[in-house]
């Protein structure tokens, strides 16, 4: 008698131990190739973000050195012309160099006041004076230029405030400075000083914060120390270039080496302090970041100064 043969199809119920591995299966496969388009996509955005910074970076390099040549070529001659020799002319006879000192360091204690830029004197300090005298000029009249924005803020510490809060990105910089402890705030107004952030405006909004004065004054001074020596040198570098140009200075050979490197060394020193103030600057930033999500509450900030002040 021959066997009857069961035609009927296996049906497959949830329990079916087969029917959950190749479930499991499809859906490990489906997660794998979900997860390798997402890791496709995201290297082609970075390839595209890198190849957009690439342009970017050589369509700005190309731009600086067309400027840069066209300022040596019509820039430097008009201002050694105009400005500079006609200026050293009337230092010369003017004024005696006492006097003269005490005039730089008074241009360098009002002008951050008025929000006026203190390079030139700087360079006035180095050129005139040199290395010694320059130095202690330069820092003499920049400390009392940061002492006095300082003290000036605190009257007008709730404008300074609502202006802040117009400018949230700056206001949240700032408002770095003043936390931590007094190493903290000393370290970070350092980096301040040194980093290309405005230190003018920095003087006047930091009252906003918990900041307190001798972190803020001894991170002042620590931060202008290595600015003061770069403008000292350039301005040696510059009247050099003068003696040379106009007034029939020959360099010796050694001198010219000495220029070269201290150029280099100059530039180099400039580019690294700038670019460690800013990585050091955001890296502190992104840990803000982190901790108040993004949230800056400007508002609570007299109040916490006030209470700071109190305190102590």
């Amino acid at each position: 008698m021959p066997t009857e043969v069961d035609t009927t199809k296996h049906v497959a119920t949830p329990e079916d131990p087969e029917t959950e591995d190749s479930e499991h299966v499809r859906l490990v496969i489906s997660n794998e190739s979900t997860s390798e388009s997402d890791i496709l996509q995201l290297q082609t955005e970075n390839r595209d973000t890198r190849f957009k910074w690439w342009i970017k970076t050589l369509t700005f390099s190309i731009i600086a050195i067309l400027l840069s040549i066209l300022f040596l070529k019509w820039g430097v001659p008009f201002l050694f012309e105009k400005v500079l020799l006609p200026m050293l002319q009337w230092e010369a006879t003017a004024f005696g160099r006492p006097v003269l000192a005490v005039i730089l360091v008074a241009s360098l204690a009002l002008f951050p006041v008025l929000l006026i830029p203190s390079g030139p004197s700087m360079w006035l300090a180095g050129m005139i004076f040199g290395y010694g005298i320059g130095f202690v000029i330069i820092m003499a009249g920049t400390t009392i230029g940061m002492i006095l924005p300082f003290l000036i803020g605190l009257v007008f510490r709730d404008r300074i405030h609502k202006w802040l809060k117009k400018w949230p990105q700056t206001a949240a910089m700032i408002r770095l400075a003043g936390e931590g402890n007094g190493f903290q705030q000393f370290r970070v107004v350092a980096l301040f000083r040194i980093s290309p952030f405005p230190y003018t405006i920095f003087n006047y909004a930091i009252v906003v914060t918990s900041m307190r004065f001798w972190p803020y004054l001894a991170g002042s001074i620590t931060g202008m120390i290595p600015e003061a020596f770069i403008y000292i040198y350039s301005g040696r570098l510059i009247r050099t270039f003068a003696d040379v140009q106009y007034r029939n200075h020959r360099l010796t050979p050694l001198e010219i080496i000495y220029n070269g490197i201290s150029f280099v060394i100059a530039v180099a020193m400039t580019v690294g302090f700038t670019v460690y103030a800013k990585k050091a600057i955001k890296e502190l930033e992104n840990d803000d970041n982190k901790e108040t999500d993004g949230n800056v509450e400007l508002e609570k900030v007299p109040i916490q100064r006030q209470k700071h002040s109190t305190s102590t």
